[in-house]
């Protein structure tokens, strides 16, 4: 294979061009309540065959780089995620990327093969492919959606968990191992496989976060490069003694993300902006990977029919039987089931088949790739609608407060940014009546674009925006306070404790 430096310079510039619109692109899909994978799946096919004209039918190479890309997305979704948030949400996200996945990849199946007269195997591929839920989907529909963190929580946690056991699976159906070896051999593999990857994450997890605090590194920026190669770590290691990589990897950015390390902010940043580059490469190379040609009405028949299964009935099916580990209101259900956002992963799963030689693989790749772009576009932009129908958007939500952080690493404390809007009740309330617990203070108010450091009898006003420095491990206790005050002004105090005795 001979290397021409002319191709390389049209790839570097056709790349940083595609890039770069990608990048643009995120504006419009947030506005518009839509995930930006089915931009970046666009932008692959109009580069391909039936565009451009770049011709790409390398499976195998899909397959290797969208694993890659998955894992990094993965790596990114652990690191960013506070554990605080995602305990309490943690055993239904677990029953719902086990229970919920098994229940789901039933029901399409049988439907695959009763109602659409798909082959057992096509058909059980078809179920297992599109059971998981997409992080990047449901992260980048959530950003806009008010909910409580009791919804979110499951969500994230499925999207992130769920991947592990669908590899597994569709690896077994795709080799003719699940075949070979039967149901409860399968069902052995697959929980070993999750055992061993969830073993080896908190392992370089841990062992991670253990040598990173001791460790004098002679650059900033070599620390998040040190953390992401860590969770990478527990992929290799885990899939070493044939584990599952992605539990390892996530479960490991899970704990390094919620240790106290140096430079926290910068290790979060780089992820992030890594993922972020990840997800476009995966889905344009997604996008590169489909001919349009093939895909006929019968294609599209096929997809709409089986989308309609897998969202009225397996997904539902699956909620409900997932939430035996938690008591929900029927009305979160219904939105849980509506929220199973599919996206890049039940596309890079068909490349499983696909470069295993499975027969009529291609046909399943189209098959997935037009039903992940209708339902896609069916649920995304109406989960904020379904939402406010169900009466499930975020009750608690401060009147008018808006709060961010930023990490003051030196001291283990945190600096927020109060927005104090024309309906909160904080109008009014002096800064000493705000009562925030020992150790956290408000270090500047700046009002009409002008600072001031205030003193206990300094009265707020609404169009004020507040520094209050915290402790880290105060800084769930303060918010908290904050939101009160915003909610129920000077008698905030009076309130809390009348709310305490009733419950």
């Amino acid at each position: 294979m001979t290397f021409d430096v002319h191709q390389l310079d049209t790839f570097v510039l056709v790349g940083s061009v595609v890039t770069l619109l990608a990048i643009l692109a995120v504006r419009f899909s947030s506005r518009a309540g839509l995930p930006s994978l089915l931009v970046y799946l666009l932008m692959g096919v109009a580069l391909g065959e039936a565009g451009v004209g770049i011709d790409f039918e390398n499976a195998e190479l899909a397959h290797s780089l969208g694993f890659a890309a998955l894992a990094v997305i993965l790596a990114e979704g652990g690191l960013t995620t506070r554990w605080s948030d995602a305990r309490p949400a943690m055993r239904l996200g677990l029953s719902l990327a086990t229970v919920g996945v098994a229940v789901s990849v039933t029901v399409v199946a049988v439907a695959g093969h009763y109602l659409l007269g798909l082959p057992w195997e096509l058909a059980v591929l078809l179920g297992a492919v599109t059971s998981p839920t997409d992080a990047a989907a449901v992260f980048s529909v959530l950003r806009v959606v008010p909910l409580p963190r009791r919804l979110t929580g499951p969500l994230e946690a499925e999207s992130g968990l769920n991947d592990a056991p669908t590899v597994v699976l569709v690896t077994l159906i795709s080799t003719g191992a699940a075949a070979d070896h039967g149901v409860l051999v399968t069902g052995g593999i697959v929980l070993y496989e999750l055992v061993a990857g969830l073993g080896f994450g908190l392992v370089c997890g841990f062992g991670g976060a253990w040598v990173m605090r001791r460790a004098a590194l002679p650059s900033s920026g070599l620390y998040p490069l040190a953390v992401l190669t860590l969770t990478f770590l527990g992929y290799g290691a885990a899939a070493a003694v044939h584990g599952s990589g992605f539990a390892a990897v996530y479960v490991a950015a899970l704990v390094l993300g919620n240790s106290e390390l140096p430079h926290r902010a910068a290790t979060r940043s780089f992820a992030e902006g890594v993922a972020w580059l990840a997800q476009i490469g995966l889905f344009v190379m997604l996008g590169l990977l489909l001919s349009p040609s093939r895909i006929t009405l019968s294609t599209v028949g096929l997809a709409v029919v089986a989308g309609l299964v897998l969202t009225f009935v397996a997904r539902p099916v699956s909620v409900v039987v997932s939430s035996v580990v938690q008591r929900m209101s029927w009305r979160e259900l219904s939105f849980l089931s509506w929220a199973g956002l599919r996206g890049a992963v039940p596309i890079v799963l068909t490349t499983i088949p696909l470069a295993e030689g499975v027969d009529e693989a291609t046909r399943l790749f189209d098959l997935v790739f037009v039903m992940v772009v209708i339902y896609t576009l069916l649920t995304g932009p109406t989960l904020p609608s379904v939402a406010r129908l169900l009466k499930v958007a975020r009750r608690s939500e401060p009147r008018g407060l808006e709060v961010e952080a930023a990490p003051l690493e030196r001291i283990a404390a945190d600096l927020l940014q109060v927005s104090i809007s024309p309906v909160s009740r904080m109008h009014g309330v002096e800064v000493g009546e705000l009562r925030l617990p020992k150790g956290a203070s408000v270090s500047m108010v700046i009002r009409d674009g002008e600072t001031m450091i205030p003193e206990r009898r300094t009265a707020l006003r609404h169009g004020d925006d507040l520094l209050v420095v915290t402790p880290r491990k105060l800084r769930e206790e303060t918010e908290q306070r904050l939101r009160q005050v915003s909610e129920g002004g000077r008698l905030a105090q009076w309130l809390g404790r009348e709310q305490r005795r009733q419950r």
